[in-house]
């Protein structure tokens, strides 16, 4: 059983109840939670709350809809539940409010002490109200926050019909009180029956409609605002926007949120997603709106985070009265950055009792500095933000102009629980998606996958919405995707697909479920466990180091580490399709596929939904040495490395091993490809010898030593993130690139192009290239190195655009278009580089390669790049290169032009003289 405060405190309410009669006269009205601290205690059948309990400082309450409750018999039960979880000790007194005298003498028949009339004074530890007196308000809320226990009953849907339906969850008395806790009265009448009272904690609604009236609020924040210019204001975080009584304020074209808005308790909150807006000149309209919004009309000081020193200047010059400061209760606004959470505990307090937060950051760069750490959850803005509602991601908005009315249509505006809501309901119903719902799906795909994470521990409000969440895969199940059934992104079936990863991932529960990816595979054999080694030892960056093994999806796997390594920082991977494809139109596969774990303990572990291969990740720098590590309930792969794995061994077993993934590895690199496409591979070193001579060739043209410090890795996926190849750790490449990739013939007969230009970027160093000019250009360079050197392909017949008549034609294109350097790239860009070469060979490249390793400052911009490199091959070759440049439109500088041709001899053979005017 739970035994988590929450559940503790549910169990302790409804102890011995079975069902609760709302019938008669009295009609309740529907109550609205927010916050960590709010539980539902009764929700009736249509999802409406009806009675609530909440934490406040040190201190309870349990609310009621409706103050006849408290005086009805049918609840006597609930009562003393009620009265013995609110009391700060078993001896404390109960007082109750003077007009509430049936609920005294029922108290009294069950022998509880109470004094009638008292009001509130030290001598009370429960206090017992209705919900219409507004002038015992601030007393009630002290009284709990101190460690006092409050029972509350009233309805404001009577009240709603005299002032308003917009003014309740401000102006309705009991309001003032239960909405620093989370609670609040709403004007909705609420269903009369008798209610079933669950065993487990009900779910709180995802709407509940509270009458709020944002459109005037974005009245107010918008005056005199036309645009949002964040182009001189850092780059901005996302908001994701999912509490009840928050709203987003700025938008961009995506429905991505940049400022945002909440009320809480008794005070509001503006949350801008990078603290350089603050004083950004073009926002200042917009956030001396928001200090007047959050005052709300009490014309008190503004105190001001001391890392904010030029926003309160901005301040000053507007005759705000404002001080740097920590925050204080006398305050009414309060501004800081997002990235302490030192004073979380005193912002909730004072929001909740009515002060007004500014409050901004961005939270990409702490994530980039926390790989492994969960933003949403663990960055200290949010640990503030959570209970508003509000939360700053590690995704980043593009820092453009944005027209400032996109959020004013409140209706038909992006906010997380209405689009999930309007999700399940066409999910029900299999409609067909219209605007502009659908234009949301692709977000709210996203933004689940980020909800899920948010800790619900002893916060209902989170947990109703992972349970809503959870349902919805329970109910419609995971898609299935693949080439052949390929899903779009923005589509409900991609949604699931994104839940069902994360919460496989989170929630272990999840994985217990009968899941349909695992059905209809093979039983992992009940082997021995697999010991393998593993070299610890790393000198270059993060590096994978392969098992053999593989993981069936959502089968688990048990690791043993030695406890030598457990502060190492070790990671365990399963999967290699590192490709993040959320980004794509569509999806062949789902979006994330791979998971890491941190090796913390000796015994681990792991599953994937998923599988994948599985690696153990040996962080830069690692000195550890072999590693012993134990495999029990993974299959073993096709595993094949040149000069260690037997060819014999590989014939009559490695390549028919059940994983349905292979490697084929040198000491320079691995290449991962499908088991099927290597089963019929008889001799796998011949290949990979050709492989290791091209990888040497590789390091001797980048002027590297022999043996890298971790291998390369080529990756074949159904889909990739970018183009037809990319680079990176691993380069990824289509399905359909593994045949010449591995393909012996091929290789001879045709040379190898596309994985050669991708090993050349990830040879590309910034010192010597000049993007966006050399950047598909350079790295061509090491594609004609080794098919001309290591496969002796001549450069004409390794790719067709090398071909003698096309390299003429485009050198007098480019000429004829006046040499502008914005044309020169690609191949184009190439061909400078080819002349060099042809004319003096590849000895100066690997030498300047190697000078520019050496070298402590080079400068970053294009224009002295270029120069430096001019100035350094004309060294290397000893001749004056200037006029050669020059004909290629690059901006030689005049001194470096003089200092070359007094240094050097002019080079008589230079292929562009004839482009040069005389």
């Amino acid at each position: 059983p739970d035994t988590s405060p929450t559940h503790s405190a549910y169990a302790s309410l409804v102890k011995g109840i079975n069902s609760l009669d709302f019938s008669g006269d009295a009609f309740p009205c529907e109550l609205l939670l927010t916050g960590d601290t709010a539980l539902p205690v009764l929700v009736a059948t249509n999802g409406q709350v009806l009675i609530a309990a909440s934490q406040y400082g040190k201190g309870r309450m349990v609310v009621f809809s409706h103050e006849e409750c408290l005086k009805n018999p049918k609840f006597s039960q609930f009562i003393k539940n009620a009265i013995g979880w609110l009391k700060p000790s078993p001896e404390a007194l109960v007082g109750v409010k003077n007009n509430l005298d049936s609920l005294a003498k029922m108290m009294l028949l069950g022998g509880t002490k109470v004094l009638l009339g008292a009001g509130l004074s030290s001598a009370v530890g429960v206090y017992c109200t209705d919900a219409y007196d507004e002038s015992q308000a601030e007393e009630l809320v002290q009284f709990v926050k101190e460690g006092g226990g409050l029972l509350i009953g009233g309805q404001a849907w009577h009240w709603a019909s005299q002032h308003g339906l917009e003014k309740v969850l401000s102006g309705f008395p009991g309001n003032r009180v239960t909405s620093v806790a989370g609670v609040y009265f709403t004007g909705n009448v609420g269903e009369q029956k008798v209610f079933s009272v669950s065993k487990e904690i009900p779910r709180i609604p995802l709407i509940t409609l509270h009458g709020l009236d944002t459109e005037k609020d974005l009245e107010a924040l918008l005056k005199g605002v036309s645009e949002f210019n964040l182009e001189d204001s850092g780059v901005p975080s996302s908001l994701l926007v999912h509490g009840s009584l928050a709203f987003p304020v700025g938008l961009d074209e995506f429905y991505e949120a940049f400022i945002a808005a909440a009320h809480y308790g008794r005070g509001r909150v503006v949350v801008a997603s990078h603290e350089l807006q603050f004083q950004a000149p073009s926002m200042k309209t917009f956030f001396l709106n928001a200090i007047q919004w959050l005052d709300v009309g009490k014309g008190g000081k503004v105190g001001v985070g001391v890392d904010l020193q030029e926003f309160c200047d901005v301040l000053h010059q507007e005759r705000v009265p404002c001080e740097l400061t920590k925050l204080k209760h006398e305050l009414s606004v309060y501004c800081c950055t997002a990235y302490s959470d030192a004073e979380a505990e005193k912002i909730h307090e004072f929001v909740s009792e009515g002060g007004g937060l500014l409050i901004g950051g961005q939270a990409w760069s702490w994530s980039a500095e926390n790989p492994s750490h969960n933003a949403i959850a663990e960055y200290p803005g949010n640990k503030i933000l959570q209970q508003f509602g509000i939360g700053i991601l590690e995704r980043d908005c593009n820092p453009a102009k944005y027209p400032a009315g996109l959020a004013k249509n409140v209706a038909s505006t992006y906010h997380f629980r209405k689009a999930l809501f309007q999700f399940r309901e066409h999910m029900k119903k299999k409609e067909v998606p219209k605007p502009p719902y659908s234009s949301w799906i692709k977000k709210l795909g996203q933004d689940s996958a980020v909800f899920i994470k948010i800790p619900a521990e002893n916060a209902p409000s989170i947990s109703s919405v992972h349970n809503d969440l959870f349902e919805l895969i329970q109910v419609n199940g995971i898609p299935t995707v693949n080439a052949e059934n390929p899903i779009k992104s923005n589509s409900e079936e991609a949604v699931l697909l994104s839940l069902a990863t994360e919460f496989y991932n989170s929630f272990p529960e999840f994985q217990k479920l009968a899941l349909p990816l695992s059905q209809n595979l093979p039983e992992t054999p009940a082997s021995h466990p697999v010991t393998i080694r593993i070299n610890g030892r790393n000198e270059g960056h993060e590096a994978w180091r392969s098992t053999g093994l593989y993981i069936y999806p959502g089968r688990t796997a048990t690791l043993l580490f030695p406890s030598t390594v457990m502060k190492a920082n070790l990671q365990v991977q399963i999967g290699c399709h590192s490709d993040d494809i959320s980004n794509a139109e569509e999806l062949k596969r789902a979006p994330v596929v791979i998971r890491r774990f941190d090796v913390t303990a000796s015994r681990m572990e792991v599953s994937n939904l998923w599988g994948g291969l599985l690696y153990v990740i040996v962080p830069e720098k690692s000195t550890l040495g072999q590693i012993s590590v134990t495999v029990e309930g993974a299959v073993q792969a096709p595993f094949f490395k040149l000069g260690e794995t037997s060819t014999s061994a590989w014939q009559k077993t490695i390549r028919h091993y059940p994983g349905p993934w292979a490697e084929l590895a040198t000491e320079n690199i691995i290449l991962t490809v499908p088991a099927d496409d290597v089963r019929n591979i008889e001799h796998p070193e011949t290949l990979l010898a050709i492989w290791e001579q091209m990888m040497k060739a590789v390091a001797k043209l980048a002027a590297i030593p022999a043996v890298f410090p971790r291998p390369e890795r080529i990756v074949a996926d159904v889909q990739i993130s970018v183009g037809w190849m990319h680079s990176g750790y691993p380069i990824m490449l289509h399905l359909e690139s593994v045949a010449e990739m591995i393909g012996m013939k091929s290789i001879q007969a045709n040379g190898l192009w596309g994985p050669i230009h991708e090993l050349g970027h990830n040879q590309q160093r910034s010192g010597w290239d000049f993007p966006p000019h050399t950047t598909e250009a350079t790295c061509n360079l090491w594609s004609v190195y080794v098919n001309e050197t290591v496969l002796s392909i001549p450069r004409e017949r390794a790719h067709e655009e090398l071909a003698v008549e096309l390299r003429a034609a485009r050198i007098q294109d480019y000429i004829k278009n006046g040499a502008k350097l914005k044309d020169w790239e690609f191949f184009t860009a190439l061909e400078t580089y080819l002349q060099l070469q042809e004319a003096f060979g590849w000895e100066p490249f690997i030498h300047i390669f190697a000078e520019y390793q050496r070298m402590t400052t080079v400068p970053e911009d294009n224009e002295s790049k270029m120069n430096l490199w001019a100035e350094k091959f004309s060294e290397q070759v000893k001749k004056d290169l200037a006029p050669f440049f020059k004909a290629w439109g690059w901006p030689m500088k005049e001194e470096l032009s003089q200092k070359l041709a007094r240094a050097f001899p002019k080079w008589a053979e230079n292929p562009m003289q004839k482009y040069l005017s005389p």
